[in-house]
């Protein structure tokens, strides 16, 4: 009786260590979603829809993009929260929605850290500040001085934080003042902006070539410290505003409490994929450099990036909506 006693107990043990293992092993078994707070044809929606079939063929599983837009990405962000932690959910997340929010927001309903296990960084893509054909401007000097004579006049459209903080802080460095109106995304605020609505949009770099090259807009300078690579001709903004600089990133993070087996499985598969020459070659087409790191990494980067939007805010003379 002892013997058979003891042959369950160890058969028990030995089923608890390895079940973890074969979980892992057999994983994914169903569909995955990636959930993105932003609209269809937003910057975030790019990256996860091209991370989303490269990560899809590289697990042998179809993974779904959700697109789940407003409040700065909090909407969706919040549904990843609430989502089991088994490795069928997952956050295509941005600085906004893992940094920003904490200061241009007073209420969020998640603690960016705590609330989520991070994945990895994906990649970094700046900024374009474009207008519309109706401004009577032909360079970025030339819209700094018209701005400046015209206060309260030029708006600009904002869809995240990182438009929104780089037309504020822009306003406030060249000390003009620029009204700020809301979108659900940087998209529709394009709409807008090349109906006559405002005047300016500070675009994520994919969405304003794609105007440049239609030659629907006009394009002064990119929020990077450097001239871009895709618009080698346009300056950085900094040229003639120094100190200026902001350039958003992207990453995947799942709901907290992952199992760390699980974890590591999608850290390694986003690290894989993103040194894929295709992938390289759609995110670079799309305005992005890939700029990635491990989960240690990220979870650095945003304990770091919290402090520095919040720095931002300030520069920027925003108040917490």
């Amino acid at each position: 009786m002892q013997f058979h006693r003891l042959s369950r107990a160890v058969i028990a043990g030995a089923l608890l260590l390895v079940t973890p293992l074969a979980f892992a092993q057999a994983y994914p078994t169903k569909t995955i979603k990636f959930v993105v707070p932003f609209p269809a044809g937003s910057a975030t929606d790019v990256v996860g829809r091209v991370l989303a079939e490269a990560m899809g063929k590289d697990l042998g599983q179809a993974i779904v993009v959700d697109n789940k837009a407003g409040a700065q990405g909090t909407i969706g962000a919040n549904e990843v929260k609430g989502a089991a932690a088994d490795g069928y959910t997952f956050l295509v997340t941005t600085s906004t929605t893992q940094a920003a929010v904490m200061s241009l927001l007073k209420k969020v309903p998640y603690d960016p850290v705590k609330d989520f296990t991070p994945i990895g960084k994906i990649a970094t893509t700046p900024f374009v500040l474009i207008t519309n054909d109706k401004v009577p401007a032909t360079n970025l000097k030339e819209f700094i001085a018209y701005a400046k004579a015209n206060p309260g006049k030029v708006r600009f459209g904002q869809g995240s934080s990182g438009s929104w903080v780089s037309g504020s802080l822009f306003a406030s460095m060249i000390n003009a003042d620029m009204q700020m109106i809301p979108y659900k995304g940087i998209p529709p605020a394009i709409t807008d902006m090349l109906g006559g609505n405002i005047e300016v949009v500070f675009a994520d770099l994919g969405n304003a070539n794609a105007q440049i090259k239609g030659g629907k807009v006009k394009a002064f300078g990119v929020t990077s410290i450097k001239r871009s690579a895709a618009l080698p001709d346009l300056p950085a903004i900094t040229e003639q505003v120094p100190g200026y600089e902001l350039v958003p990133w992207f990453a995947l993070m799942a709901p907290a409490n992952l199992p760390k087996d699980l974890s590591a499985k999608l850290t390694a598969t986003l690290q894989k994929v993103l040194l894929n020459a295709e992938v390289k070659q759609k995110l670079n087409a799309g305005g992005f450099d890939i700029d990635s790191t491990d989960a240690a990494g990220l979870a650095k980067l945003i304990d770091n990036e919290i402090k520095r939007w919040g720095q931002l805010t300030k520069a920027a003379k925003i108040e917490a909506e």
